[in-house]
C-alpha cells in the first residue's frame, strides 16, 4: 500500500479540497453579509459574537468580529477620555462599518500581575493568560447603540532583555520594555442594538 503522502488519491483530492475550502469561505463571507462586490450590509440585529484580536509592543492591534457583527479593523488601547494609552482600561475598535468601545477594566485587573504558565530565567521568556468579562458600548456607524458583554481571554508571550550592568548584570529584566511580546484576545459574548 502506498503511503498517503505520495499517493495518487491524495494528489487528486488536493484540488477538490482547495475548491471546497474556497467555496466554504465564500459561503461564510456571504452569510456574514460580505458580498463579492462589497455590497452593503444590513443593520445588525444583535446576537452572539466571537472576537479575535492581536496585541503586541504598543497600543494598537488588529481585530476581527464574527456573528452578529461580521467586520474587521483595528483595536487601539485608550484611556477613559479617549486618548491613546498603552496602559488604558478602554479599547477603541475601528471597523470598516463603524466603531465602538470596550471597557476592559476587569480584564486589565486580572492580567496586571499574571501568574505565568510558562517562564524561563534561562531564556528570559514568559507566557501567561487571564480571563474576565468586557463591556461593549459607544457605537457609531452601523454599530450605533451597541451594548453587550463578552467573556475574553488574553494570552501573551514575551521575551525580555538582560541587565547589561549594575548589581543585576546578567539577570533577566522583566521590566516594561520586553524585546518582543505577542498576544491574542479571544472572546465570545452577546450584543444588542438600541
Amino acid at each position: 500500500m502506498k503511503p498517503w503522502k505520495n499517493s495518487t488519491r491524495r494528489k487528486r483530492m488536493l484540488p477538490l479540497a482547495g475548491a471546497l475550502l474556497a467555496g466554504s469561505t465564500l459561503a461564510l463571507l456571504a452569510t456574514a453579509g460580505i458580498g463579492a462586490a462589497g455590497t452593503a450590509t444590513p443593520a445588525p440585529k444583535g446576537g452572539p459574537i466571537a472576537l479575535l484580536a492581536t496585541v503586541g509592543n504598543g497600543p494598537a492591534g488588529k481585530i476581527l468580529v464574527a456573528g452578529a457583527i461580521g467586520d474587521w479593523g483595528t483595536a487601539l488601547t485608550i484611556d477613559k477620555n479617549g486618548k491613546t494609552d498603552a496602559n488604558g482600561n478602554y479599547v477603541k475598535v475601528s471597523l470598516r462599518k463603524g466603531t465602538f468601545e470596550i471597557d476592559s477594566t476587569a480584564l486589565n485587573k486580572q492580567t496586571a500581575n499574571p501568574r505565568p504558565q510558562v517562564a524561563s530565567d534561562t531564556t528570559c521568556s514568559v507566557s501567561a493568560r487571564g480571563s474576565a468579562p468586557v463591556r461593549l458600548f459607544n457605537g457609531t456607524g452601523l454599530y450605533s447603540g451597541i451594548t453587550g458583554t463578552a467573556n475574553v481571554t488574553l494570552t501573551f508571550t514575551g521575551v525580555g532583555d538582560r541587565y547589561h550592568d549594575g548589581p543585576k548584570k546578567g539577570q533577566c529584566n522583566h521590566g516594561p520594555k520586553p524585546l518582543a511580546v505577542l498576544g491574542s484576545v479571544i472572546g465570545r459574548g452577546t450584543v444588542q442594538f438600541k
